[in-house]
């Protein structure tokens, strides 16, 4: 059984690409439906998540993923923490963390300035863990995301 303290956080790699999106569409579709931008996101980390200058990080447990999470560049200032997934036998186990925390030393290694990230008022342990690493909810402008009820930033 995995644990955050067996659990390791990796740099994404092509390889990852399946696991990525099978994560991520685990959680998406229990809660809502797939969007435009998920299928691009998911399909295609690297030309669209990568290539424009953002960062994916990957859970291991062993050399099986069990979740992952994703910094999206918007400016050389500031990212959006995105695509934030963990595997339901692996949930509660402090995994969410540790992605959100390698995700936050990233933007600052990266000298952003703000960190923010969009989300849905359902996810309350989602939210929960958001408030733990310091986010706290701002004004929501409008967004690709039709599920997205909430904006949380983080200002570094």
């Amino acid at each position: 059984m995995p644990s955050a303290t067996t659990a390791h956080i990796v740099a994404y790699r092509p390889e990852h690409q399946p696991a990525f999106q099978a994560l991520n569409e685990e959680w998406i579709t229990h809660y809502f439906q797939l969007e435009e931008t998920d299928h691009r996101q998911l399909r295609a980390p690297q030309q669209h998540i990568l290539d424009p200058g953002g960062h994916i990080f990957m859970a291991l447990f062993g050399d099986e993923p069990v979740g992952a999470c994703a910094l999206l560049y918007e400016t050389a200032t500031s990212y959006e923490l995105a695509k934030m997934a963990v595997s339901p036998h692996a949930q509660g186990l402090g995994i969410g963390r540790l992605l959100g925390e390698a995700a936050i030393a990233q933007a600052r290694a990266l000298r952003a300035q703000h960190l923010e990230l969009l989300s849905n008022r359902r996810l309350t342990t989602a939210l929960a863990l958001y408030r733990r690493l310091g986010f706290v909810e701002a004004p929501l402008a409008p967004t690709a995301y039709q599920r997205a009820d909430i904006r949380m930033v983080l200002n570094l």
